[in-house]
């Protein structure tokens, strides 16, 4: 009626609603922590500013969840011949040919700090092969794309095209390890429905910074 104040809107809704309080389609109760756990989740907490919802969903069962993060640490941070951000590039690669929604938004987001470079992040979400990428990353990201959608034709000539851009048998072997522990990540976080933390999405998205 006239002279009544309108009513405001609601906020819209975002896609991401509900992502940070249903964290997986199973109704899994979580185990007590071990102080191991306790500790590793308060230095995430310390860190991030959040738990990444991936150890809040392994969180029901402590062996699983100790496992998942001694594997993870080791790959993805441990001292290897690929950088932090050559995995983490790897890690979204396979995710993107498995279109699994959890990893392409959580390390789609560690490319684009990693690099400083959102739009990287962006074409590693999308189709690497789109990116300007040099020969090493290029090889890399092929080997390991290969190994996720044709692990039955991987053979030599694939090894050595990798070795060819310079990579050692030692570092194959870390490329071959991050993207099976990544097919395994995609697997499950899609056979559960995982969902990420809302805040991965608009995680470093500010221009480039040459």
């Amino acid at each position: 009626m006239a002279g009544q104040p309108k009513k405001a809107k609601p906020p819209p809704r975002s896609a991401a609603d509900g992502d940070d309080t249903v964290i997986t389609a199973l109704d899994l109760a979580p185990a007590e922590l071990t102080p191991a756990m306790r500790a590793y989740l308060d230095k995430c907490m310390e860190k991030l500013g959040f738990i990444p919802n991936v150890l809040r969903a392994y969180a029901f069962d402590m062996p699983k969840l100790e496992a998942f993060v001694a594997m993870y640490n080791d790959l993805m941070l441990a001292p290897s011949g690929l950088s932090k951000l050559e995995r983490e590039m790897i890690a979204v690669a396979v995710s993107s040919e498995n279109r699994c929604y959890y990893c392409l938004t959580a390390h789609g987001a560690a490319v684009r700090g990693l690099s400083d470079d959102p739009v990287l992040g962006e074409l590693m979400v999308m189709n690497y092969r789109a990116a300007r990428l040099d020969r090493r990353q290029r090889a890399m990201l092929d080997f390991a794309v290969k190994l996720t959608a044709q692990p039955f034709a991987i053979e030599e000539a694939d090894r050595e095209a990798v070795r060819a851009a310079g990579f050692s048998d030692r570092d194959i072997w870390d490329i071959a390890a991050v993207a099976g522990f990544f097919n395994m990540s995609n697997r499950i976080a899609t056979g559960t429905d995982m969902r990420p933390n809302s805040i991965y999405h608009g995680q470093k998205r500010g221009e480039h910074h040459p």
